[in-house]
């Protein structure tokens, strides 16, 4: 019934591992199924993280996980998303860009460097690749001493207990389960409405398995994926153009998403604005001939790369899933699985965490966490729910940007702009001056309400090693932290992150927030 359902889902509910008994149930199950405590679908962050506590607090668990290799034929091993085409060979990519940049600054402090270092993709790709060849590795052996049986195949519902998995060989296994926990994550989106899409584009499922250099390329889409690749693309020396069919970076705040183009812009990554391609073709040469019309003129435009890369979304893996076999619901545009605040979806016993969930950041820390935490409410150690406020993040373009909290826009919208106050800065990182490096995108930005003592409401960082600023600022945040507490915490000199705890200059004063000094 409805209200043994929502009894289910409430809070602090110890819930007992048994079968039930019901007509059709895992109880039903044809012969040679193998039953468990837990089932997880989805070898990723948050499915990993969930099956792994669950086995830790003495259940008997299994993982499934298969990847569809890409439309170019990329495959990778267990891990998901962040470890084999995300987060981790983005951040070494990215870092091997800045690098780069490093050399160049390198004769200002007096190193003799020759002028014209080349890159060697294939050396940095192979090296990407290995190290994550090793997480792939260490996350079978982490299973393996957890006691956590892993499947290597593709699973769909049978009903609400039971899950039937084909391994790629086409062999079937039968499972059951008393709790399923969905963390299939997403994939790239392709725009299949485009002639010569899907024949010729990739995505960021294919560039950090590329052995040989991508060339000249084409970035379609304005996402934080698309601004990262065409980032570290054009920092390792590579044309990059990003075509921008509306705004960069939606859902963040946008005055430090133009701060990041802009950057961008000024140290050599191409922008096409307001455009949108109709047609990728290939020519006798190999290269990719790219029609795009502009939308505020209708114009038509054409132009080759050696490599267009689709960064324009991402969809989530529910299609194969056979979820009305269980009964589980997904929103009608998304197709992401909704769920409640303790992550259960229409079926009481059936969860979903991580990207496939619906209204979720699409992030690894929350789908990490939401794991464990399912799977201690699950074990009856905790009744602590995720929350999911006050997430912070960071973009790893050129110029780094990292964030927590509400943007000006949410704050202004949800408080009204004459209860928030914006205390903000423009800076120079020391490391700037010596190499005479520009810093005119170097910006913080503090969200307030206006009323005594002025709740911080989100702080935005654009510059060096963004991440490890924003990180510790994010305790204060979710503490609770005032502006008038920051004024009081003392910064570390010199540093980038002491700006943070120096913001004296309001807006809404109209002064100048350029730093100057040690002051």
């Amino acid at each position: 019934t409805a209200a043994m359902a929502a009894a289910l889902r409430a809070p602090g509910v110890r819930f007992q591992w048994r079968i039930r008994a019901a007509a059709g149930g895992a109880r039903g199950a044809a012969a040679g199924r193998q039953g468990y405590d837990l089932l997880v679908i989805g070898g990723g962050s948050g499915g990993l993280a969930c099956a792994k506590e669950a086995a830790q607090l003495g259940k008997k668990v299994a993982v499934v996980d298969y990847v569809e290799p890409s439309p170019r034929g990329t495959r990778w091993g267990l891990g998901g998303t962040c470890v084999n085409v995300g987060c981790i060979p983005k951040k070494l990519m990215h870092q091997a860009a800045l690098l780069g940049g490093m050399i160049r600054d390198a004769p200002h402090y007096g190193w003799e460097v020759p002028p014209l270092v080349p890159h060697d993709w294939r050396k940095m790709a192979e090296a990407v690749q290995n190290h994550v060849k090793s997480l792939n590795w260490g996350h079978r052996v982490q299973l393996q001493d957890r006691k956590v049986k892993y499947f290597n195949i593709k699973a769909s519902f049978v009903n609400e207990h039971m899950v039937c998995g084909v391994t790629k060989d086409g062999k079937e296994t039968l499972l059951s389960a008393e709790h399923i926990v969905i963390a299939t994550g997403g994939r790239p989106r392709y725009p299949t409405h485009i002639e010569g899409a899907l024949e010729y584009g990739i995505t960021s499922d294919d560039i950090f398995w590329l052995k040989e250099s991508p060339g000249k390329t084409l970035v379609v889409g304005a996402s934080y994926v698309a601004l990262e690749c065409a980032g570290f693309l054009t920092g390792l020396g590579l044309d990059a153009t990003v075509m921008v069919r509306s705004i960069p970076l939606r859902g963040f705040d946008q005055q430090m998403s133009s701060l990041v183009t802009e950057y961008m812009a000024s140290h050599g990554t191409r922008f096409l604005r307001g455009c949108t391609p109709s047609r990728v073709g290939r020519l006798p040469d190999g290269q990719l001939q790219v029609t795009w019309e502009d939308l505020a003129s209708g114009k038509k435009d054409v132009g080759t790369f050696d490599t267009v890369l689709w960064a324009i979304g991402r969809v989530p893996e529910t299609r194969s899933l056979h979820l009305e076999n269980a009964g589980v619901n997904t929103h009608p545009n998304s197709q992401k699985i909704l769920v409640d605040a303790g992550e259960a979806t229409s079926v009481p016993h059936i969860y979903a965490i991580g990207d496939v969930a619906e209204g979720r950041p699409e992030l690894t820390p929350p789908a990490v966490m939401a794991g464990k935490l399912l799977a201690r409410r699950l074990c009856g150690q905790s009744s602590d729910l995720m929350d999911y406020d006050n997430v912070p993040t960071t973009v790893f373009t050129p110029l780094e940007y990292g964030c927590v909290g509400l943007s000006e826009e949410e704050a202004v919208a949800r408080h009204g702009e004459e209860h928030v106050e914006v205390y903000h800065a423009y800076y120079k990182p020391l490391e700037f001056t010596v190499a005479e490096r520009d810093a005119s995108q170097c910006y913080i930005k503090m969200v307030c309400l206006r009323e005594p003592p002025q709740l911080v409401l989100g702080l935005h960082f654009l510059g060096p090693n963004a991440g490890e600023v924003t990180q510790g600022f994010a305790l204060g945040i979710k503490c609770g932290a005032s502006y008038a507490q920051v004024m009081r915490t003392l910064g570390i000199h010199p540093t980038c992150a002491e700006e943070v705890a120096k913001l004296r200059i309001t807006k809404r004063s109209g002064l100048d927030p350029t730093v100057t000094g040690c002051g």
